[in-house]
């Protein structure tokens, strides 16, 4: 716990949390005006499920670049300050270094997917929407989200970790913010290769068009399970395979 708070204390300079609430309120803005948009024009899909496909959607392209620049804040502060012997001299092993640095970042990350349920529950409760908050939608949405989140920062936190220049981190990220919004084009079996399409693969809310109509699909979550599960597992070999990788590297 005192390496966990060492993180969040290493970060009150930073800046960070007003970059990422900035960047959250744009996408927010985003999403809720395109959707505010759509009503406009076809009333009947005012509903919950129109607003938590769209964030879904725009999540695809936005929370893979803010996971990309919260990851590279918190690792690039010992890239920079050339910590790394000093830290191992106080006996802090790498390994609970960089499971401290991946446990901040993914309650950093936390906190923005809240706020998207807040935002989400506020919006339709403005626009009055006539079904009641879908508690178990949001739930899920929110399940799925922080899911795909978490594998994503252990990918960024090894590449940020391992390279001092962060620029490659970045441009990481933003690969996976364009692979993330077009992923629902991409064939079936390609999509789940790519982990950041699974914000939109892991939405409690799927879209279908019939005869020219949008149709809404409510994805159960039992047979999201399996898929869950491979990705918790792909979550696990990553993180695994970039502390044995950090541990062992030369500083």
């Amino acid at each position: 716990m005192k390496v966990i708070h060492l993180e969040f204390y290493k970060l009150r300079h930073k800046h960070l949390f007003l970059m990422i609430i900035l960047f959250l309120l744009v996408e927010i803005i985003w999403a809720f005006m395109a959707t505010n948009m759509s009503i406009s024009r076809n009333p009947e899909i005012a509903r919950w499920e129109t607003l938590i496909l769209m964030l879904s959607t725009m999540n695809g392209l936005f929370l893979p670049i803010l996971s990309a620049i919260c990851v590279s804040r918190i690792c690039d502060m010992e890239h920079k300050g050339n910590t790394w012997k000093l830290l191992l001299t106080v006996s802090v092993k790498r390994g609970q270094l960089y499971a401290a640095k991946y446990i901040c970042a993914c309650l950093v990350m936390l906190v923005i997917c809240i706020l998207q349920v807040f935002s989400i529950s506020v919006f339709g409760i403005i626009k009055g929407f006539e079904e009641p908050v879908p508690f178990l939608l949001l739930a899920q949405f929110l399940m799925g989200t922080v899911l795909t989140n978490m594998v994503i920062i252990a990918l960024q936190q090894w590449v940020s970790m391992a390279l001092k220049n962060q620029a490659f981190a970045l441009t990481l990220g933003m690969i996976g913010g364009f692979i993330g919004l077009t992923a629902d084009l991409f064939p079936l079996v390609v999509r789940r290769f790519f982990v950041w399409s699974y914000y939109t693969g892991l939405s409690s809310i799927k879209q279908n068009y019939v005869n020219e109509q949008m149709q809404f699909i409510i994805q159960d979550l039992s047979t999201l399970l399996p898929l869950m599960a491979v990705l918790i597992m792909a979550g696990i070999v990553i993180y695994l395979a970039g502390s044995i990788h950090i541990s062992r590297k030369e500083v």
